[in-house]
């Protein structure tokens, strides 16, 4: 048995309970002359752990923890950058700082270019450009795959590196 009510339980049962093992009627009798509940906690357990507590508020703990952890969790979204197949180097160099930012962030970047009209031709200049951008984001991000076609959209999407630099949070 564990819990942090032990020194109530301690004034039911008439002498000092600690944490540890007792037999199940003893511990049933203990939580029914508080008028909580026996939780088992780890059922799997040689022997099993159990706790003398309400059971409405244990699991409005556990589910305020969950609902902690969960908000505490990494939350990796997906942010979008679009090239044209005749992108300038200043154009090109200032999405590229973008994406520097993005990948370092934690966020996963997918880059495209968007082909319209007859520009469908220029797929080479397409693939290109995604594959220069890849290289110079190597120290930040890693590709998921090559560049590859969709209709009139060539795209690759980039996830950041694990030992990324990563930039200061304020």
């Amino acid at each position: 048995m564990v819990g942090d009510n032990l020194a109530e339980i301690s004034e039911v049962a008439g002498q000092t309970v600690e944490a540890g093992i007792y037999s199940t009627s003893r511990v049933q009798k203990w939580a029914e002359e508080l008028g909580l509940d026996l939780i088992e906690i780890t059922p799997n357990a040689e022997p099993p752990v159990v706790r003398v507590a309400d059971y409405n508020k244990f699991l409005y703990q556990k589910k305020k923890k969950e609902k902690e952890m969960k908000a505490n969790a990494a939350k990796v979204e997906l942010k979008e950058i679009r090239f044209g197949p005749e992108t300038g180097d200043h154009d090109f160099d200032f999405k590229l700082r973008h994406a520097k930012g993005f990948l370092s962030e934690g966020n996963k970047v997918k880059a495209y270019v968007q082909f319209r009209g007859r520009a469908i031709v220029f797929k080479d200049r397409g693939e290109l450009l995604l594959l220069r951008f890849m290289k110079e984001l190597e120290e930040y991000g890693v590709a998921d795959q090559l560049p590859r076609l969709e209709g009139k959209r060539m795209s690759v999407i980039l996830s950041p590196k694990k030992g990324a630099p990563k930039k200061k949070e304020e």
